[in-house]
């Protein structure tokens, strides 16, 4: 009986995400759709899927609001225009991309390159001066250190591996053994610290960006399988999303866990909008995008998107923010308006 009525849910959720696109292009008022902080603006046609698989992650030029997403079925990079909300072009031969990152400090932009164990590097004004540069096995999450242009790549493979990037150089510097298999990860200027969620035993690991060849911290995480990473500098927590459905609130000072939240199902990325204290996170199964309140640490808004959609990017400038949909090769668009 439980199952049957989990079905059904899981269906409303999916058809709703179709009724609220629908809405927005026939130019129904913001009015009829579900009370909160985000708003249905609108649907980006991306490429369709040429091989297995779909979107992962995603990040965005802030000044431009150019949109950078891993089209992983596709081995490309996908380009769109965020402040006109269209598809650019995409740029191939990157295979098994899995993560993206931009970072405006140094006007780069790199991906992790799952299917030839390689990051890419590339300025963002020049595509085709794009440099592979070969780390470890299934690259996957990014953080970058812009003080010391330093990009730490963290590892999906065997062995359990971070490994550091000089980014000027496009060279590999040092690699250093973590507990388990690593998920994403984020840089906190003020520690100079980089943090990297490991999957099991479910834990997050600091490394000092200028002592890069050793594990500074260890964080105990009480949920297995830590996946999407967001820090609060304002705050100091790091929010840490789980595949137990459980949302790990941290200091990212000392460890210590103040909250504990539930998801709408097994998450994947985080985004926080620091402006209006809002954290989204990307649950695929439904297919949602849970919004949190970060101050009064509660769940304020639930939206449907499509199943599958495990991936998100926001634009801080714009307040916009973009669920990648595997199922109709389509980004959602949505804006924050509170």
């Amino acid at each position: 009986m439980n199952t049957e009525l989990s079905s059904r849910k899981r269906r409303i959720v999916e058809a709703l995400a179709v009724v609220m696109v629908m809405m927005s292009f026939l130019g129904v008022p913001a009015l009829s759709q579900p009370k909160g902080p985000l708003q249905l603006h609108g649907q980006i046609e991306l490429p369709a899927h040429i091989g297995p698989g779909g979107f992962d992650h995603a990040d965005i030029h802030p000044a431009t609001g150019r949109i950078f997403v891993a089209h992983t079925a596709n081995d490309s990079l996908d380009v769109i225009d965020g402040a006109n909300d269209r598809f650019l072009h995409s740029i191939p031969n990157l295979k098994g991309v899995a993560g993206a990152l931009v970072t405006p400090e140094a006007n780069l932009v790199f991906t992790s390159n799952r299917g030839e164990n390689t990051v890419g590097i590339f300025p963002f004004n020049d595509e085709g001066a794009l440099v592979k540069v070969p780390v470890g096995a299934s690259p996957n999450g990014l953080a970058h250190d812009p003080k010391r242009n330093l990009l730490l790549v963290a590892h999906g493979g065997n062995p359990a591996t971070v490994i550091i990037v000089d980014a000027a150089k496009r060279t590999a510097l040092s690699t250093i053994t973590v507990p388990g298999r690593t998920r994403w990860a984020v840089f906190d200027p003020q520690q100079e610290m980089f943090f990297v969620n490991i999957s099991d035993p479910p834990v997050i690991v600091g490394i000092k960006s200028n002592q890069p060849g050793e594990i500074a911290r260890t964080y105990k995480v009480p949920a297995a399988g830590p996946h999407g990473l967001a820090l609060d500098s304002k705050t100091r927590r790091l929010f840490c999303a789980c595949d137990a459905k459980k949302l790990i609130v941290l200091s990212a000072d000392t460890g210590e866990v103040q909250r504990t939240l539930e998801l709408s199902g097994g998450p994947d990325v985080l985004f926080l909008n620091a402006a209006r204290r809002h954290l989204y996170a990307a649950v695929g199964d439904p297919g949602v995008i849970d919004v949190f309140e970060v101050d009064a640490l509660e769940l304020i808004q639930t939206v449907p998107t499509e199943k599958g959609a495990n991936t998100i990017a926001f634009d801080a400038a714009r307040n916009k923010i973009y669920a990648f949909q595997p199922r109709t090769h389509s980004a959602a668009v949505f804006l924050d308006r509170e």
